[in-house]
């Protein structure tokens, strides 16, 4: 069973975490689906993502496209992924089920620390998965880099 990471984003947003992540994942050879809750939003994140550095050009596809199979980051709002991911990464208080951890190497659960609805909603996610048996870590970015403060 694949583990589950919470970021607890508190130095930076979304739109400046997640492509890092992303990176590191490519890097490992994984397939991920960015997971959201609302198709707008999910929207604006690619936009966002394709704004990005140049020299850090990010692979992605909004799901609905064309070519959903073969995209290496998708981009979800409720509609299953058709990319076989090997990462799903959860935002905006997206859930990722338990029993979906099983395949998938790793989840991941992103939310703002400035959100107090949000880090309640974290929590929550938190117990329900080691309630569940999964893996689970929470990483903070308090001290101006990612460090491990929590494991179960």
């Amino acid at each position: 069973m694949g583990a589950v990471y919470f970021y607890h984003l508190t130095r930076g947003p979304l739109e400046q975490t997640l492509p890092k992540l992303l990176g590191l994942s490519l890097q490992r050879g994984w397939r991920v689906e960015i997971r959201g809750r609302d198709a707008g939003a999910m929207d604006r994140l690619d936009a966002a993502l394709w704004r990005g550095p140049e020299d850090d050009f990010l692979p992605h596809g909004r799901a609905g496209g064309p070519h959903d199979r073969m995209q290496p980051v998708l981009l979800t709002a409720g509609e299953p992924a058709a990319n076989a991911p090997t990462c799903i990464m959860a935002i905006h208080g997206a859930e990722i089920a338990p029993d979906e951890l099983t395949p998938l190497e790793r989840g991941c659960i992103l939310f703002d620390g400035t959100d107090d609805r949000a880090v309640q909603h974290a929590r929550g996610q938190w117990k329900s998965y080691v309630d569940a048996g999964c893996s689970a870590q929470y990483w903070s970015e308090d001290s101006g880099r990612w460090e491990l403060k929590a494991e179960r």
